[in-house]
């Protein structure tokens, strides 16, 4: 197999269906995605069965809990799929809308108008329900994607992405709209990344080694965010019963996804009342707790943290805890060991919740509520294609306006530049 001249194929194709899909009137556009709805939730049972065949295989490889957890695709989550679909259908098309307009001294009149970027390929793993995701927010927005998934998710993406390229053609859309690479050695990835002829943006989704592979050996401008260490802090003012619930929810709803948390640090003011409560509720969950000298003083049985646990992801229902002297020491722990992704202050004093949230860098900034909100569904952009921890171009969860750019249009009767 050629992969480079295949992945030229793929990427030359998409780049001239992006031409046309980039003027298609928004009403052909949902009625795509409502299409797209309707075929996903009509073959429910054979992405089942073709998700089984990833999980038979997964369970083979001795991959995580956590991963088998993203790869699973029960009647919910499809359902939410086709959710999905239908709910960005009728959000606001942002393409076409004039961002701003003004008229110059020479009479020009100049409008700022938002357009698609073009052609974004997603590089992801695990997750099939990102498929769908991130066709339908790519369709809505103008853009033509490429889908590069994991191989342990190749079945059910499969499965789904020629779904979703039928709608789309039922729909009046043009034929590469969705296209999905079949392949699975990594032999392809280098090809893929250099095509900035054709690709006019890379969004990797996954773990940190995949996405520093793809940052490191792209051509083509990448957003991405490595990893989700994100935090919980407990103020002296936190409502115990309150900071208790957010802290299991962020930690054990979804332990394997990058928006939960991985570490509580508490006021020592309050540290005494609130520790063993917390500690409790989140034993009774199965998670282990890693603490600090002052947490073990508090809370018997609890192991060691490390300096390597204060920069971990674990994707796992483990949890660093640490006590700190101050809100400034919070903020100070988690701008040097967070990863600029979801962090949390739970009080009720409002000018802590302000300092916190002015100071702390991060794409999502909370207060007394839980880190799992930092989500494109919840945000309500219907779905998203990802977090970004960037700071040009987007940040944090990225929907249709993202995943859009601008261009200037600006319109005379005749000036000529003296």
């Amino acid at each position: 197999m050629n992969y480079e001249k295949y992945i030229i194929s793929v990427a030359s194709r998409a780049r001239k269906a992006a031409l046309e899909l980039a003027v298609i009137s928004t009403a052909k556009k949902n009625k795509a995605l409502k299409q797209m709805a309707e075929d996903i939730s009509k073959n429910k049972k054979h992405i089942q069965r073709a998700n089984e065949k990833d999980l038979i295989s997964g369970r083979k490889k001795k991959l995580s809990e956590a991963l088998l957890d993203r790869l699973t695709l029960t009647d919910q989550r499809i359902n939410d799929m086709c959710d999905g679909l239908r709910q960005i259908a009728c959000l606001k098309d942002p393409v076409g809308q004039c961002i701003n307009q003004w008229k110059t001294p020479h009479g020009l009149l100049i409008q700022k108008v938002k357009v698609p970027i073009g052609v974004i390929a997603i590089i992801y793993e695990s997750r099939p329900n990102v498929t769908a995701d991130s066709s339908a927010l790519c369709v809505k927005s103008g853009n033509v994607v490429i889908l590069r998934g994991g191989s342990e998710a190749i079945h059910s993406n499969m499965m789904i992405a020629d779904i979703l390229s039928a709608s789309c053609k039922k729909a009046g859309l043009p034929t590469d709209t969705i296209q999905l690479i079949k392949y699975t050695d990594r032999a392809l990835m280098k090809p893929l990344l250099v095509q900035n002829e054709s690709i006019d943006l890379v969004i990797p989704r996954g773990g940190e080694g995949l996405i520093r592979f793809v940052t490191e050996n792209s051509t083509i401008p990448v957003i991405k965010h490595y990893n989700g260490i994100c935090h919980v802090y407990v103020d002296k003012n936190a409502d115990i019963t309150m900071a208790k619930n957010i802290i299991v929810n962020a930690k054990t709803q979804r332990p394997g996804v990058c928006n939960a948390i991985e570490t509580v640090l508490v006021h020592k003011d309050i540290a005494q009342k609130c520790l063993q409560v917390i500690a409790d509720a989140l034993r009774e969950k199965d998670v282990e707790i890693r603490g600090d000298m002052r947490v073990r003083k508090v809370v018997k049985g609890v192991k060691p943290v490390t300096a390597k646990d204060w920069d971990t992801e674990y994707l796992d229902l483990i949890l660093s805890v640490g006590i700190v002297n101050n809100i400034n020491d919070a903020i100070a722990h988690i701008n040097t060991h967070g990863s600029k992704h979801s962090d949390t202050i739970v009080t009720k004093n409002k000018k802590a919740a302000q300092e916190f949230l002015s100071k702390v860098d991060s794409s999502a900034v909370f207060h007394n509520a839980s880190t799992r909100f930092n989500d494109g569904g919840q945000f309500g952009f219907g779905a998203e294609i990802g977090i970004s921890t960037d700071k040009i171009h987007a940040r944090g969860p990225m929907g249709l306006n993202e995943l859009t750019t601008y261009k200037y249009l600006v319109m005379g009767n005749g000036q000529i530049r003296s």
